[in-house]
């Protein structure tokens, strides 16, 4: 059985995006492969990866990448864009989509504060992402 493929892509790839493909992965990935992108990548945030590893979500072996590894290479059943700058951006012709859709969550990196608010920002928008996973798998 050939599974179906979904790119979340966000602007830099660094924590939304990360949560979810590793999320889908995670509860899906029998019937899903994942990938994540960004518009302009950066490193995948600390806060990220120290989020999901409280869940037991191990994010070794992802890394930040630009959409355009994948534009016009690699067909996705689902893109899904998960901040409003990349849903602005992203092509609307994006070749080899069949599926495009847009959830509006929250960037825990832009969120000001001390170390340990800013991480409670990132597991509230880890648990947004979540939620997000599980009702989309719902209606697939």
């Amino acid at each position: 059985m050939t599974k179906t493929r979904v790119l979340f892509l966000c602007t830099g790839n660094a924590a939304r995006s990360q949560m979810a493909e590793a999320f889908l992965r995670h509860m899906a990935g029998d019937r899903f492969d994942a990938f994540s992108a960004g518009l302009e990548p950066v490193e995948i945030h600390p806060l990220t990866r120290k989020a999901m590893s409280e869940v037991g979500l191990d994010l070794n072996g992802q890394y930040s990448k630009s959409v355009t590894k994948y534009m016009g290479k690699v067909h996705f059943g689902y893109l899904i864009t998960v901040c409003a700058n990349a849903d602005k951006h992203c092509p609307t012709t994006f070749p080899g989509v069949g599926q495009r859709m847009h959830w509006d969550i929250d960037d825990p990196a832009a969120f000001q504060g001390s170390k340990e608010e800013r991480l409670k920002e990132f597991r509230r928008v880890r648990d947004v992402v979540k939620s997000k996973i599980e009702e989309w798998l719902r209606t697939v």
